[in-house]
């Protein structure tokens, strides 16, 4: 008997019914202010998934071990940014509202609004945990407030000051910076004093967004803002391994890979093995 094609990420093929993290895809990039193509990265990140281990030599764990559901990509309108945005909350919140953890795979870096509207519905109290290249603190970018460069000031106008921690920020205008120093937790250029901050957020509702693009761009160059500097693949790692394991986290998305500005397909690879990494120590 045949059954139907169906492409799922690496070993998130379990029953809704049974999976703690529901991952979906967000492929959008109406608002990208340099180079497009984060709309090809969830399907991109799938496809290159087969090309990983099920297992974690870094956690010892193995995915085959748990249950994770793959609920495919949203299908977005273009020309409406306030439509993307609502689109993407209203998944968040069906998975929020089943008891789920919704795991978004993105698109530009828009798309983590949507996610955290849903989430801070759910949870009064909530924290974000950032790490990215860009401050994305601007009010608005050409006289638009839903950007890309926007994102983490519309997230801040949901939770507040003293609500967001951003690690690995290397770019922005002045103004962001100057934001940053009066309203966010943000550490610049690298990831240190990470442990702190997880020891302060802990019994805490966090939700973590990972712009890939925090990463340095010999290592990720497949990215539509790459910027010089950044962090390795293994200090992400470990970070990430430490925020996801220590942490309540009760919502996160991966975004901003362009894999067709890669062609040896090593930041695709990248994005898959981070991705892995999150929900091994989500489980």
């Amino acid at each position: 008997m045949l059954n139907k094609n169906i492409q799922t990420f690496i070993a998130c093929d379990a029953e809704y019914e049974d999976a703690k993290i529901v991952l979906f895809g967000a492929g959008f990039d109406g608002t990208t202010s340099f180079r497009p193509g984060t709309r090809f990265a969830p399907s991109a990140i799938r496809n290159e998934s087969f090309g990983i281990e099920t297992y974690s030599p870094y956690q010892d764990k193995d995915m085959l071990d748990y249950s994770y559901f793959d609920s495919g990509d949203l299908e977005l309108p273009f020309g409406s940014t306030n439509r993307v945005v609502a689109d993407i909350a209203m998944r968040a919140d069906m998975i929020l509202t089943d008891g789920k953890i919704p795991f978004m795979i993105g698109g530009e870096h828009l798309v983590t609004l949507g996610s955290v509207m849903a989430v801070s519905e759910k949870f009064d109290d909530l924290y974000i945990v950032h790490f990215d290249a860009h401050a994305d603190l601007r009010d608005d970018y050409l006289g638009q407030k839903l950007s890309h460069a926007c994102v983490i000031r519309r997230c801040h106008d949901i939770v507040g000051d003293g609500h967001i921690f951003q690690f690995g920020i290397r770019s922005g205008d002045r103004e962001e910076f100057r934001f940053a120093d009066k309203h966010t937790f943000m550490n610049k250029f690298n990831l240190d004093g990470l442990e702190d901050i997880v020891s302060q957020l802990k019994g805490k509702n966090v939700y973590l967004t990972v712009d890939l693009d925090v990463l340095d761009p010999s290592i990720f160059p497949g990215t539509g803002t790459p910027e010089a500097g950044g962090v390795t693949f293994d200090e992400l790692r470990r970070s990430l391994t430490l925020v996801c394991s220590e942490l309540n986290i009760v919502g996160c998305d991966v975004n901003e890979l362009s894999p067709q500005y890669d062609q040896s397909g090593v930041s695709t690879a990248v994005a898959c093995k981070i991705i892995r990494e999150m929900l091994l120590a989500l489980s």
